[in-house]
């Protein structure tokens, strides 16, 4: 090679490389500033691919997708579109009424003059703040008459949190509730009460009775997994969050790992570090089934050697990968075909969903219907690959490579009616963190990280119940200094409201 010719393969090498790394930064521009959704118009794709399904356009398509343009693309049906009316507020019929009377002046000047035929009713939905009150319990001292010189009797205080505790049960679950779930540091919660209320309670005072409300509910949220896990099926994802380092002089990151169970409860268990030891933690030894998560190498490492765990991919990060390259207008044709694979199989869970089909049903219809497009995305993804068309570091090559490095967790959900199509659920979960983690920036030691896990995971699954999380803590922070270790499952957010479900023994 002259060194002209090796002087024009640099400037090409070189100006490859810049067209990459353009292409990042355009990436991470779009995922700083621009939309977040991935959703594309049906519309869009079908005009980019209205060649693949007319005889004139299989030379075209044939060029870009080798083989592709024969394949059967399953009929789309239009979606209804909903109606963009707004409704009417429908008020709830338990709601306290608080009734106005307004009478017309001559009828005042003047009352005996009238007869009342009838009446016209409006109304409106009002609300009043939050308020504080002292619940002053009085224990009257008794002695008895016939014998005077007995000592007094009184009853005995009920049993409480913490003996001499200044915060009760139900302020306890509005500060929690506050912060957890409406995203309200206690320094906010502390000049809200000073202010609107003229109650000054401190944060070192709130953040004990965060503290003491964490440490009775653990129990609680034991219970809960080991109901979550006894299920054979559970959903993991993890989240940084900041603590503070002391020593320092800055934060340090730890995680809060979640774990869902569709249609169940969602716990987080919080580690200063994100390696798979920390799954060795969270999943119990005796772990039989699948864990559905994301490519990362911690949960093959943690599952390697343990026959009776087995892995589930995640066809959302799939579709993402396939979503950045179609934006960047990289390999558009191939891309959009890829998308629209998979937008099939998303319409044939969401058929699914709406159905309300149980596991048989749905492993029946996966099957016979999503089987054979995951097996064409398979066989189009190596032609891709052989192709060499696309780069390793481009944006097409790197979710080509995505996808064929996880297939074998892509296709569980197929054979299985339980496991979801992606990990959407669990990751959904953790949205709730991350708005928190915004207001309230860290946690304030990385010991104290498990009073948050321990939180928001009843918190969540009352969430995820229907369950007014504020009735639930009140009730349970009463109830829980007289009870045993024995009852603590029959407080958990399921067994509370199936308790609330079940009608009432009647007296025999």
């Amino acid at each position: 090679m002259t060194e002209l010719e090796w002087a024009h393969a640099e400037i090409a090498r070189l100006r490859e490389e810049n067209r990459l790394l353009r292409q990042k930064l355009d990436l991470v521009i779009r995922q700083l500033f621009g939309r977040k959704s991935e959703r594309l118009d049906p519309a869009q794709l079908e005009l980019l691919l209205g060649e693949l399904d007319e005889p004139e356009g299989k030379t075209r398509a044939s060029a870009a997708c080798p083989g592709l343009a024969e394949a059967e693309i399953p009929e789309r049906k239009n979606p209804r579109r909903k109606s963009t009316e707004a409704g009417r507020v429908r008020l709830p019929e338990n709601l306290a009424v608080v009734e106005e009377v307004i009478e017309p002046e001559p009828v005042k000047g003047c009352p005996e003059a009238w007869r009342r035929i009838g009446e016209e009713v409006s109304e409106q939905l009002d609300y009043e703040p939050g308020y504080f009150f002292r619940r002053r319990l009085i224990r009257p001292k008794y002695v008895r008459i016939a014998k005077a010189e007995a000592p007094p009797i009184v009853a005995p205080l009920p049993e409480k949190l913490l003996e001499r505790g200044l915060l009760a049960p139900g302020l306890l679950a509005h500060i929690v509730i506050a912060k957890y779930a409406d995203h309200l540091p206690l320094y906010r919660q502390e000049q809200i009460y000073l202010q609107r209320h003229g109650v000054g309670l401190s944060r070192q005072t709130m953040a004990n009775g965060v503290a003491l409300v964490a440490e009775w509910l653990r129990p609680v949220v034991r219970a809960m997994e080991a109901e979550q896990f006894a299920g054979g099926y559970v959903q993991i994802d993890e989240t940084p969050v900041k603590y503070l380092a002391p020593g320092t002089g800055k934060t340090a990151r730890g995680y809060l790992w979640t774990c869902h169970r569709p249609g169940g409860d969602t716990l987080y268990h919080w580690h200063a570090g994100r390696g798979n030891r920390c799954l060795e933690t969270i999943v119990p030894h005796d772990f039989e089934g699948t864990i559905q998560c994301d490519a990362y190498s911690a949960y093959r490492t943690f599952a390697r050697g343990r026959e009776e765990v087995e892995l589930a991919g995640c066809w959302a990060h799939v579709r993402r990968r396939f979503h950045e390259a179609f934006v960047q207008g990289e390999s558009k044709l191939r891309a959009a075909w890829v998308l629209r694979q998979i937008g099939h199989l998303y319409r044939i869970e969401e058929e699914l969903r709406r159905s309300r089909a149980g596991p048989r049903w749905r492993e029946a219809i996966r099957q016979s219907r999503s089987r054979p497009i995951v097996e064409r995305v398979h066989r189009a993804l190596h032609r891709f690959e052989k192709s060499r068309q696309h780069l390793p570091q481009s944006l097409m090559g790197r979710a080509i490579a995505y996808a064929l490095g996880q297939w074998p967790m892509l296709i569980g959900w197929l054979g299985d009616g339980r496991i979801e199509i992606d990990n959407n659920l669990c990751e959904n979960a953790i949205r709730p963190t991350a708005v928190g983690k915004k207001n309230w920036l860290f946690i304030g030691a990385e010991e104290a990280g498990w009073r948050s896990a321990v939180i928001y995971s009843v918190i969540t699954s009352c969430r995820n119940r229907g369950i007014d999380p504020h009735e639930y803590l009140r009730d349970v922070l009463t109830r829980l200094p007289t009870m045993t270790n024995r009852q603590i499952p029959d407080i958990t957010p399921a067994a509370w409201a199936a308790s609330r479900q079940r009608p009432p023994k009647l007296a025999s």
